[in-house]
C-alpha cells in the first residue's frame, strides 16, 4: 500500500522512525536547557537519581520505537496482529506525550525563537506519531 505522493509505506514508517530517533537529540538538550544541575542540587540525591533514571527510560522507549520502525519497516507495514499491536503501542506513546505537551508550562523556557519554534516542531510530531502508528494499528 501507497501513501498520497506514491511513498512506499515502509518508506514512509522508515522516515517516522528516523524523525523519532532525531527527537533524541532535543532530548539530549534539555538538562542543559532547563539547567538540570543548579536547579536539582537542592533536592535529595534519590530524587536527582530518579530524573535521571525517568529520563534514560524515556530516552530509551523512543529509541526503541523508532528503531523498529527503521529496522522493521516492511513487517511494519504488513499489518500482523504483532505489527498491530506495536504501532498501537507506539501510537499510546505518543498520544500520551502529545496529552502531556498540553499540561507542561514550557514557556518561561522558550526565552529564543528556535526554542519556540523546536518546541512547537515537537508537538507536531507528537502528534503526527500518534495519527501515523494509530492508522497502522487500526488498518
Amino acid at each position: 500500500m501507497n501513501l498520497p505522493f506514491d511513498i512506499p509505506l515502509p518508506l514512509a514508517i522508515q522516515a517516522a522512525g528516523a524523525l523519532q530517533v532525531s527527537i533524541l537529540v532535543a532530548s539530549a538538550l534539555v538538562p542543559q536547557q532547563l539547567n538540570w544541575k543548579e536547579a536539582f542540587a537542592v533536592l535529595p540525591k534519590l530524587h536527582r537519581q530518579m530524573y535521571w533514571i525517568y529520563g534514560i527510560y524515556t530516552a530509551a522507549a523512543i529509541l526503541t520505537l523508532g528503531l523498529f520502525s527503521l529496522c522493521a519497516a516492511n513487517d511494519l507495514a504488513a499489518g500482523s496482529r504483532l505489527a498491530k499491536m506495536v504501532c498501537g503501542a507506539n501510537a499510546l506513546f505518543w498520544g500520551v506525550r502529545v496529552c502531556l505537551q498540553w499540561v507542561m508550562d514550557a514557556e518561561p523556557f522558550l526565552t529564543k525563537w528556535w526554542l519556540r519554534a523546536g518546541y512547537h516542531l515537537l508537538t507536531v510530531l507528537f502528534f503526527s506519531f500518534t495519527l501515523f502508528y494509530g492508522w497502522l494499528a487500526l488498518k
